[in-house]
């Protein structure tokens, strides 16, 4: 766990780290320990790409998927790249495409991903309420690639993270990548799919389909990793830091919670719920955050200066542990307390 608060000038940082990596103890949770973040992938990797790409003005939020993929035909002609943000699209929540992907060549499997994603009937009117979907940010991933000539992978490292001095720290895990052999990760689960305990590749069955590097999942980093990204959004938001690929004024209008019936998300960002916050009770309404299936969130509260981030792998070695529920609203609710900030 890491927490951070305070403006720059007097800004204190704490980071522990508790436990072992696997249930043998033979291997201590460390610093440098690098964990699957999952979901996080989209508000740190894949909404920032997309501000990038609105600085350099090769997207704007109107922008529909047929005007970036004609060949997806009428049915994307009604969603914009803001619906696909805000998890507002109209698809639903998943869909098993590694099923599919996987019998196919690597090669072939993203301009197969966009005619499924494409075909994929809409089950409620876009902009009409909000479901939580992988799908959309598959198709953001795609999206951003299309647009930058770059894999999202390399995008994300030379906008993102490189110039936050963090490309080590936060970075996409794909097999074979230079130097990740070296680094300690933490296991996830035994997968049923891929039948053997997964370590340093990606949990997320549509995210192993597209060789580990996607919209919604294949982000790994370390625990200071992600409290220094949340701590250079935090400053950004604030007005103190302007990332140079892109504006902290944009970055400003994808933190405010969206008009969406239903909803609590922000564009690429989740809000805090009014009740059963995983968040806990004491963040502000303003504050935003994301969690991940493995076991990973942050949240950041703007009226605190306050920035926590909790990795863990909680699907170590099933995804049937779902205690995390109860942990997560615990754990925020402790730091605030023990920090003084209620």
């Amino acid at each position: 766990m890491a927490v951070a608060w305070g403006a720059p000038e007097k800004r204190r940082r704490i980071i522990q780290t508790y436990g072992h990596t696997t249930y043998n103890q033979e291997n201590p949770v460390t610093e440098g320990t690098v964990y699957d973040l999952a979901s996080l992938t989209k508000p740190l990797a894949t909404t920032l790409a997309i501000l990038v790409l609105l600085k350099e003005r090769r997207l704007q939020l109107s922008d529909r998927v047929s005007d970036i993929f004609p060949q997806t035909g009428s049915a994307m002609h009604r969603i914009s790249i803001k619906d696909l943000l805000c998890h507002c699209a109209g698809f639903p929540a998943h869909k098993p495409y590694y099923l599919e992907l996987g019998r196919l060549a690597e090669e072939k499997r993203k301009d197969a991903l966009l005619s499924l994603v494409a075909a994929e009937p809409l089950i409620y009117e876009s902009g009409s309420t909000s479901i939580y979907s992988d799908i959309g940010f598959m198709l953001l991933g795609l999206i951003v690639e299309e647009k930058s000539g770059l894999e999202l992978a390399r995008f994300f490292r030379e906008n993102i993270a490189e110039p936050l001095g963090l490309a080590e720290e936060i970075f996409y895990g794909m097999a074979g990548a230079k130097g990740t052999e070296k680094k300690s990760y933490a296991p996830t689960e035994e997968c049923p799919f891929r039948k053997r305990i997964l370590c340093g590749e990606v949990s997320d069955e549509n995210g192993y389909a597209l060789g580990g590097v996607a919209g919604h999942a294949g982000l790994f980093g370390t625990i200071g990793g992600v409290l220094e990204t949340g701590v250079h959004l935090l400053d950004q938001w604030q007005g103190r830091e302007e990332h140079p690929n892109y504006q902290a004024s944009d970055l400003r209008q994808f933190l405010i919670k969206q008009d969406i019936p239903g909803s609590t998300w922000a564009l690429g960002f989740d809000t805090p719920s009014s009740t059963g916050s995983s968040g806990g009770r004491y963040l502000a309404p303003t504050s935003v955050g994301h969690l991940g299936f493995t076991g990973t969130s942050f949240w950041i509260d703007p009226t605190r200066d306050l920035v926590m981030v909790l990795l863990s792998n909680r699907v170590h070695p099933s995804r049937d542990n779902i205690r995390i529920k109860q942990f997560r609203p615990l754990f925020h609710e402790t730091v605030m307390e023990s920090l003084g900030l209620v």
